[in-house]
């Protein structure tokens, strides 16, 4: 199972959009994957590490070196398929190298 961090800065709308938007697409294209939502200030090194993929809203600065692949999830919000099939692209590409090891 693939896990995913995504964050926004009340954890509460955005982040549980792109929650639901990456399990639903990715789940379509047979892919387990289980993706939590947090608030960005609630983030950690610690926490990061148990995950495989960070889905950022926006660029996000943290005082520490994120050592998992960082894809740009904020296009997703608009609802337009043209903006959010780049990011799933991305996002499934990575899945894809992450469930050959």
């Amino acid at each position: 199972m693939i896990k995913i961090l995504a964050a926004c800065g009340a954890g509460v709308n955005s982040s549980h959009q792109i929650k639901t938007a990456l399990e639903e697409e990715m789940g379509k294209r047979g892919h387990q994957i289980h993706v939590d939502a947090v608030m960005i200030k609630d983030i950690t090194e610690d926490m990061m590490q148990h995950y495989d993929i960070f889905a950022q809203i926006a660029e996000t600065k943290f005082g520490f070196e994120v050592k998992i692949p960082i894809v740009n999830a904020g296009p997703i919000l608009y609802r337009i398929p043209a903006m959010a099939e780049p990011v799933y692209t991305e996002i499934e590409a990575i899945i894809k190298k992450l469930e050959a090891k």
